[in-house]
């Protein structure tokens, strides 16, 4: 099985999750390409069994780079698709230190739907989704979040 994935890591975090991916894929025979979006071009993009696409948030939706990537982006369609993110973890209400619900987090974070929206118009198929929290604006990621790229890789489908 050959993965072909693509981020848009802008401060290092999305570049060590693809890494980590790519680490534990080759644990399991799974050869992982990893690409950063600026250095491919979306009209040459090679063949693969899957693509995962990774993006950090920018205001709730992926950042500019990767949605370009996603527009122009030349791949067949019914061909199987991931997502992968790295978005800002939610704080509790400061007044009253109560967690985001889940509603409330989707009126504000659109990454994952904003990207599967770009890739379904495209006739791409999911296979799988997941975000990584960062802890801060620009990272570091949250703590054990191996464990999070090891969840999601657990949903991959890998053929005998």
């Amino acid at each position: 099985m050959k993965i072909e994935y693509f981020h848009a890591s802008k401060h290092g975090n999305g570049a060590n999750v693809a890494e980590e991916f790519q680490r534990q894929m080759a644990d399991k025979g799974v050869t992982v390409n990893v690409h950063h979006v600026k250095k491919v071009k979306p009209k040459e993009i090679p063949p693969a069994d899957l693509y995962v696409f990774s993006s950090p948030g920018r205001f709730g939706k992926p950042i500019g780079d990767m949605r370009g990537f996603l527009k122009k982006a030349n791949l067949p369609s019914g061909m199987k698709y991931a997502v992968l993110v790295t978005e800002l973890a939610p704080e509790p209400e400061k007044a009253i230190r109560i967690p985001a619900t889940e509603e409330e987090m989707g009126k504000c974070q659109r990454v994952i739907p904003v990207m599967n929206e770009m890739l379904q118009k495209k006739g791409l198929v999911k296979v799988a989704e997941g975000k990584i929290f960062v802890t801060g604006i620009k990272g570091p990621l949250e703590e054990n979040w191996q464990k999070e790229v090891e969840a999601f890789a657990s949903q991959i489908p890998i053929p005998p």
